[in-house]
């Protein structure tokens, strides 16, 4: 049930279309850098990298002392579409910066805007360093290679290691299973559920989405984009989880909020789907359960299946403006596939890295938060390679919003049709959206 992108179905000149429609700068014979020379570096090269994870710096001084011809800075900024709204305001200036961090789901949006160029020539040997999955992240289908992965966040089940054992509750393995925990909870804690469906991490129901098969956003070789959020993947998860909180047995309260904290911190969820990065929020969402929590692999679909989907990550790529990109494409490879760069990566950013030989070793300790769990980015790693590939469009923040707002709805409802709903009404704001840029656009 592994996601796949058929890469015969995109082009460059496809994730593009529309551009004109919308008043983009640049050409196609732009993109991905121009045939001459100004790709290439004759001397010094100063090249700045925005970035928003802490510490990118410490990394990057690590290259400069061993390179002192191309020297990298890194400018701190925003994350989220903040940093998307200002390197596209940046590119239609003509000053984006040399590097880019883009997390995976802009990474179409930056595209279909001109700002990331095709680095496949510098690049492209780097496929060999990571999992199938994160690699068609940054390809998008194509034989272009948009940016190297950095950081990925696979999903994985967390759970009350102690609270299981003490009322007997099964860890599932299938999501069947997981409906059957969920009730099982419920009887045995009836003030405490398992976990919730939480309405203001859109990133999550992506991600598992994801797993389930979804192709949200797909484009024909015609440049025709193909809207399908409410596709029988994404109703499947959407019907089950609002299947559940209809039920009573999933909790609907938000993440990230005092009165999520405390449920986890006093046990009344008993458990949480998240991804690799889970045991630093725990730290200080719930720090009186240390010891207590151990991570198995996402719940499937079908018993014997071993697919998951991933939340969160970003990549690193390099600005059509740039007139250094064979030697920013060189330093993006570095970061994210040199031993020492990965890890500087984990202890001075503390990631999770994207490139397979970076997810496990004595570089990866085990969490001091799952002291119980010594093996923990070893079994990480496995779940790391069965990440399916995800299917993102250009506009997926209008997506998420109003992801936001439906399932906002939905979940204080407490109503299985209203999610349902919800999703509809992502499906019909996302493809109308589309329309009005200016993009070819149909549903599916």
């Amino acid at each position: 049930m592994k996601m796949s992108i058929h890469r015969h179905q995109f082009s460059r000149r496809s994730i593009l279309a529309g551009a004109a429609a919308v008043g983009l700068t640049g050409t196609l014979a732009a993109c991905g850098g121009s045939d001459d020379d100004s790709g290439k570096s004759s001397g010094p090269v100063k090249l700045t990298y925005w970035s928003w994870a802490p510490n990118m710096d410490k990394v990057a001084a690590i290259w400069n002392k061993k390179n002192p011809d191309i020297t990298v800075t890194v400018s701190k900024q925003a994350a989220g579409k903040d940093i998307v709204s200002k390197l596209i305001t940046a590119k239609k200036a003509g000053n984006a910066p040399d590097l880019i961090q883009v997390e995976y789901q802009s990474l179409p949006t930056l595209v279909s805007n001109d700002v990331l160029a095709d680095i496949s020539k510098y690049a492209k040997s780097a496929k060999s360093e990571f999992a199938e999955g994160l690699w068609s992240m940054v390809t998008l289908g194509t034989d272009a290679v948009y940016a190297i992965p950095q950081d990925s966040g696979p999903l994985m089940f967390f759970y009350r290691e102690d609270l299981f054992k003490q009322h007997n509750l099964t860890v599932p393995t299938t999501w069947d299973d997981f409906a059957k925990t969920a009730r099982a909870a419920k009887k045995a804690l009836p003030n405490a559920y398992l976990t919730t469906f939480s309405s203001n991490d859109p990133g999550l129901f992506a991600g598992l989405a994801q797993q389930a098969g979804a192709k949200w956003w797909t484009v024909g070789s015609g440049g025709k984009w193909t809207v399908g959020i409410d596709d029988a993947a994404t109703k499947k998860v959407a019907d089950f989880w609002g299947g559940l909180v209809q039920e009573g047995v999933i909790d609907n309260q938000p993440m990230y909020t005092p009165a999520w904290n405390n449920a986890l911190n006093k046990g009344t969820n008993i458990a949480w789907v998240s991804a690799v990065w889970a045991p630093g929020v725990l730290v200080s969402s719930a720090p009186d359960t240390k010891g207590k929590w151990r991570m198995a692999p996402l719940p499937q679909w079908s018993a014997g299946e071993s697919v998951t989907g991933s939340w969160g990550g970003s990549s690193t790529g390099v600005s059509t403006d740039s007139k250094h990109a064979e030697a920013a494409a060189k330093f993006a490879a570095w970061l994210n596939t040199d031993p020492e760069a990965l890890a500087a990566l984990v202890k001075e950013v503390a990631i999770y890295p994207a490139a397979t030989k970076g997810q496990s070793g004595s570089v990866l300790t085990p969490p001091a938060f799952f002291p119980n769990q010594t093996d923990f980015y070893d079994t990480a790693a496995k779940i790391a390679a069965t990440t399916a590939a995800s299917a993102w469009g250009p506009n997926v923040q209008v997506a998420y919003d109003t992801f936001n707002d439906a399932f906002g709805n939905a979940t204080k409802a407490k109503k299985a049709a209203q999610f349902d709903t919800a999703l509809a009404t992502m499906q019909s704001a996302t493809f109308t959206d589309m329309k009005k840029q200016g993009f070819k656009v149909t549903e599916a």
